[in-house]
């Protein structure tokens, strides 16, 4: 069976960056279980597996633009210390939720002042060329369910 829209592929993978610096892999984990057509991985990926079968091995390198988008500098922003919460110990790096109109959104704290503290709200990989070495572990169909909740269900996905 090969991988299309409303199957279930399961894939082993390793992503690095430019310079080989792995960012995530399956490795030592169980594989990656994930509907197909559904969104549930970046666009450039889903499409260089599409029509791919169980064994398959590919290596792909995936453009910004088909990943988590390309850097938007308008997306950082200096914020007064006053409308952080109060007594928290911002660090470099650290992660928090900032709740806006559009509902709740990661920010990236990217620089401390004494008064301010300035927050990206990029996805930490934006602007980032990713290297993906993945195999097929394994191809079926999708349950109604799972076409319908949008999620892989049972071993490797979703317990209801």
């Amino acid at each position: 069976m090969q991988i299309a829209r409303h199957t279930v592929a399961s894939i082993d993978y390793t992503l690095t960056d430019d310079d080989g610096n792995v960012i995530d892999s399956s490795n030592g984990g169980a594989p990656l279980a994930y509907v197909h057509g559904m969104g549930a991985l970046i666009p450039g990926l889903e499409s260089q597996l599409e029509g791919k079968r169980k064994g398959d091995a590919l290596k792909v390198r995936i453009a910004p633009a088909d990943g988590y988008g390309e850097r938007d500098e308008q997306m950082v922003a200096r914020v007064p210390r006053t409308q952080m919460p109060k007594g928290a110990q911002l660090e470099l790096g650290m992660q928090l939720e900032a709740r806006g109109p559009d509902g709740g959104q990661v920010v990236t704290v990217v620089k401390l002042e004494d008064d301010a503290v300035w927050l990206d709200a990029n996805h930490p990989l934006a602007g980032v060329h990713l290297n993906f070495a993945v195999t097929i572990v394994d191809v079926r169909a999708a349950s109604a369910e799972e076409i319908q909740h949008g999620h892989v269900h049972g071993p490797g996905g979703h317990h209801h």
